[in-house]
């Protein structure tokens, strides 16, 4: 028996960080705008007649066994699984300790600050779901999911907005209420062939490494500290906006929401752009209209908004620095 799966991870476009609990009910108009892309997360799960679990890795062309006996509460807590532990824990959530291989290709570069492991994690729980004969619901796997990752990350709270992509595709609202995190399905053909002629994804080349700690943020929104919640309550009102702007089909203003917010988060966050970034922002003139960094920065990948036909003069100038542009849309 084998199953496949793959998922999307995302670029986030306005409202990352304010997807913290319980931040998210106390500002008002709080929204996250995120979209799938093309990088996918893909996971095949299959049937050995070995008794162990053999977990290989396509992007570090490695292979890693464990035995069932493995798989207890004091391993999980510790060392023994290492960096495979999120997997090995999905994994015996569903009781899949033994004549299994999972083979894993992540999609985005390392360090990219798109959200690779998140996706990745609800992945796994929709091809082991399929594999065990379970029933899949969406919600529950990116609770369960989510709870596991805040868990072996073991610093604070954890974001929500990384795991619906994958499992949702398009463009998402999440918006949270009382009770649930209403997403809103934003797509449309228009939508994505604006973004594609005014819209580029470059990695860095650099490993992110984050310049938001979010226990930091989480006590310095609570102690009135650092300007943190005046910040986060900047990027809710340009979310919010942004989110009107897209229902009424305005993506001219909606494209200058982005750069509002990404100059929003850069005043805030210190580090989170870093000078490479910074250097090809500023060499690009007039071309560029905006940039925001994806996820926490420090590193990883960036957005640059620009004009309709300035995407090539981009690349160009991104190469030039031995960085990458990333094919966004699949939405």
């Amino acid at each position: 028996m084998q199953v496949n799966e793959q998922g999307s991870v995302r670029v986030d476009l306005l409202g990352g960080t304010i997807d913290l609990v319980p931040i998210n009910v106390i500002l008002r108009n709080t929204v996250t705008l995120n979209l799938a892309t093309s990088l996918k997360a893909k996971v095949q799960i299959e049937r050995i007649e070995d008794e162990l679990v053999e977990i290989v890795s396509k992007d570090y062309q490695s292979t890693n066994t464990f035995l069932s006996k493995d798989f207890t509460a004091e391993n999980f807590d510790g060392e023994h699984f290492g960096p495979l532990s999120f997997v090995c824990q999905i994994l015996h959530h569903f009781n899949i300790t033994k004549n299994v291989r999972v083979t894993l290709e992540s999609g985005s570069p390392p360090g990219a600050g798109l959200g690779g492991s998140s996706s990745m994690g609800v992945t796994i729980y929709k091809a082991l779901a399929r594999f065990s004969g379970r029933e899949f619901d969406r919600l529950t796997a990116i609770k369960t999911v989510q709870n596991i990752e805040a868990k072996i990350l073991n610093k604070g709270p954890c974001g929500y907005q990384d795991y619906y992509p994958a499992l949702y595709g398009g463009v998402l609202a999440l918006v949270p209420n009382d009770s649930e995190i209403v997403v809103e399905q934003l797509y449309s053909q228009d939508f994505k062939n604006f973004l594609e002629k005014r819209l580029t994804l470059i990695y860095s080349g650099n490993l992110r490494f984050s310049a938001i700690n979010n226990w930091e943020v989480y006590k310095d929104f609570f102690d009135c500290r650092n300007g943190v919640r005046e910040g986060l309550t900047q990027i809710a009102n340009l979310s919010n906006e942004a989110l009107s702007c897209l229902r009424n089909k305005d993506y001219e203003t909606f494209l200058e929401l982005i750069a509002r917010e990404g100059q929003t988060r850069e005043k805030l966050f210190s580090n989170i752009v870093t000078e490479d970034m910074r250097e090809l922002y500023k060499s690009l003139g007039e071309i560029a209209t905006g940039m925001k960094v994806c996820g926490a920065g420090g590193g990883g990948c960036f957005i640059i908004t620009h004009k309709e036909g300035d995407h090539d003069k981009i690349k160009k100038a991104a190469e030039e620095r031995e960085m990458r542009v990333l094919e966004v849309p699949s939405l």
